[in-house]
């Protein structure tokens, strides 16, 4: 029988995954990036809409895949909201599987912090009026998963 608490993650994650927080596109992103797991095939899309102050004032997702990278994705959408760039940069991959809570196996980890990743590239992805990456961004810093 699963434990209360595991009963509660599960709830939580359904949640996510079934009525998604800011799922969709952004009416005026400053920075977005896509990404997938080549290794089951889900896919994430972070768009941002970033003050000069380095405040995210719109965050939206979007995406396809499993339950696991759909509701991480909601969740850190949810939990990215109206916070600080600076914050996204200080937010860990264990931060990440801590906030969604649920014990992985490691190939589903890969799962849970494909939008992390996105989200930690996104940041350093500014894109144009048309939505499109403009030509002269920096790389994105690589960011290690546990």
């Amino acid at each position: 029988m699963p434990e209360p608490e595991d009963e509660l993650y599960q709830e939580n994650i359904l949640e996510h995954y079934e009525e998604p927080y800011h799922r969709g596109h952004g009416a005026h992103p400053t920075h977005a990036h896509e990404d997938d797991n080549p290794l089951c095939g889900d896919v994430v899309r972070i768009e941002l809409a970033v003050d000069p102050a380095g405040a995210i004032k719109d965050i939206y997702f979007d995406g396809d895949g499993c339950c696991i990278s759909q509701a991480a994705a909601s969740m850190l959408v949810e939990r990215f909201d109206q916070k600080s760039v600076e914050e996204v940069k200080q937010f860990t991959a264990e931060d990440m599987l801590r906030l969604f809570g649920a014990k992985l196996t490691p190939n589903r980890q890969k799962c849970c912090l494909l939008s992390w990743r996105v989200l930690q590239s996104a940041i350093y992805s500014p894109v144009a009026n048309n939505g499109q990456p403009t030509s002269d961004q920096p790389s994105a810093q690589k960011q290690r998963s546990p």
